[in-house]
């Protein structure tokens, strides 16, 4: 199958499209099908190599240049990508299988956004000057060197770019490695920031499995490992990154709580459950999947939660038409749908869906359970999938006990007209981005990550660039020098 923007090689290396088949195939699966369209080939240690050289050898004359230089080949691969939407947006359906109607408006534009908002930074990034009497201190802040990106398979364009824009602006140079599940969007990325200016060698793409992705976090010449993924592989790759004293980012899974007292306003409530459950399908990491919902509202929420829900519109997501598309592979569905089979087996009221849709490709109905205890599956561990659990509460300090009650720390959202109290609940939450009557905005100008289990670092806004910098302190004395003897 040929498809716009269609990447022409496994790799991006140096400037330019690499293949090597001895590598193992990777084949690229349309989840809306369960056909093969494409297929990319591991890299290989000699790609890794050409990967890693091509990033060290290009790191220093790319620091050397000045902010505003780089900024401006950030701020020129933004406005490519944005006019490069559509086509890369239909590239990003093909990848997840997530609709056209979602990739249009946030994944292609997500990317532009940070790369736009990091090219404007580049220029700011100074140091200071600190008098101390007749001496002074100045400060220099300075790149990593080369970093690697591990990306997760829900959101490949904007991932390459969250971690990409922040590095480049710093001056450091990048080998990525998308998921094996979704591995076409960032050769896109590689591409459009080589052909914007940024020289040879600063953004490079392989692919591959995990043993790819350990052989490049553990190389001596990375200098910082950004990770998004499961809880799982962060503590693989923090450990093998720790091994080597390398900077790290992490961005992790989650179990997030959602509030939603009886003053809310039902209908956005609804809204903010829709968007934390079942956007992309329900696979995103912050999403709010545990909805506490006050008793005294709990039936009228459920009742408008099945009446919105029953106007999705489930189908081909390359029509802009279609609202809620495929899980992104079989394995995952199958993960989906064994944790609802342990919500119906424990107990949980199955509320609306629960079934695998009868059409080809990996479709799920979108899922509630409602009547859930703390203490089940689909209550404490991650599903990555179209499965809401609504819990009963009355009290806010037992509801939020219990919202806290997790190895997880990503997000959590509160749905109240009572603004002293959604400040209260935003402020007790054990968690590193939190919402007030919305759900799972994440613009670039603010911070994003978690606590707990759920990560380490941030990404996005200016405190991104503390990820990929480090300050040099030079100090200066004006007079003479003594020494005791």
């Amino acid at each position: 199958m040929t498809y716009p923007t269609q990447p022409t090689a496994s790799h991006f290396i140096n400037g330019q499209y690499v293949e090597d088949t001895d590598g193992t195939p990777i084949d690229v699966i349309y989840p809306a099908t369960g056909e093969v369209i494409g297929r990319v080939h591991s890299a290989t240690p000699a790609i890794i190599e050409r990967a890693l050289d091509a990033a060290r050898n290009a790191q220093a004359a790319w620091a050397a240049m000045t902010g505003t230089e780089r900024g401006r080949i950030l701020r020129r691969a933004a406005d490519i990508m944005r006019e490069r939407n559509h086509d890369l947006s239909v590239l990003e359906t093909y990848d997840t299988g997530k609709p056209y109607q979602e990739t249009s408006v946030v994944d292609a534009t997500s990317g532009a956004d940070a790369l736009e908002y990091f090219g404007g930074m580049a220029a700011t990034l100074t140091g200071e000057h600190i008098q101390l009497g007749e001496d002074w201190v100045y400060t220099r802040r300075e790149p990593l060197g080369v970093c690697v990106g591990i990306g997760a398979w829900n959101y490949p364009t904007q991932i390459a770019s969250w971690k990409g824009a922040p590095a480049l602006a710093c001056g450091n140079t990048m080998v990525f490695k998308p998921s094996e599940t979704t591995p076409l969007c960032a050769l896109k990325v590689a591409e459009i920031l080589y052909e914007a200016g940024a020289p040879a060698g600063v953004y490079n793409v392989v692919q591959g499995l995990g043993d790819v992705g350990a052989a490049l976090v553990t190389d001596a010449r990375v200098d910082k490992v950004s990770l998004t993924g499961s809880v799982p592989t962060g503590r693989k790759v923090y450990a093998a990154a720790a091994a080597g004293i390398k900077h790290v980012t992490m961005e992790l899974g989650g179990k997030s709580p959602m509030i939603v007292f009886d003053d809310a306003d039902i209908e956005n409530a609804v809204s903010g459950a829709i968007l934390g459950n079942f956007y992309s399908s329900g696979q995103v990491c912050s999403n709010g999947t545990r909805v506490f919902v006050h008793r005294d509202i709990k039936e009228a929420f459920l009742s408008r939660l099945s009446e919105r829900l029953a106007h999705a519109v489930i189908g081909d997501p390359q029509d802009p038409d279609t609202s809620f598309g495929p899980m992104v592979s079989e394995r995952q569905m199958n993960i989906v749908l064994g944790y609802i089979a342990k919500g119906q087996a424990e107990g949980a009221r199955l509320v609306y869906g629960g079934k695998r849709l009868d059409k080809n490709g990996f479709y799920l109905e979108p899922t509630v359970f409602a009547d859930v205890r703390d203490d089940m599956s689909i209550a404490r561990e991650e599903i990555f999938g179209p499965v809401m659990a609504v819990l009963d509460f009355e009290d806010e300090g037992d509801v939020m006990v219990r919202a806290n009650d997790t190895e997880f720390g990503l997000a959590a959202g509160v749905f109240t007209r009572d603004l002293a109290r959604a400040h209260r609940v935003a402020a007790g939450f054990q968690a590193g981005t939190c919402y007030i009557n919305t759900y799972n905005d994440a613009p670039v100008e603010a911070p994003f990550g978690g606590s707990k289990q759920s990560g380490v670092g941030r990404e996005n806004s200016k405190t991104a660039i503390e990820h990929y910098s480090q300050l040099k302190s030079i100090y200066v004395r004006m007079g003479d020098l003594e020494a005791p003897f």
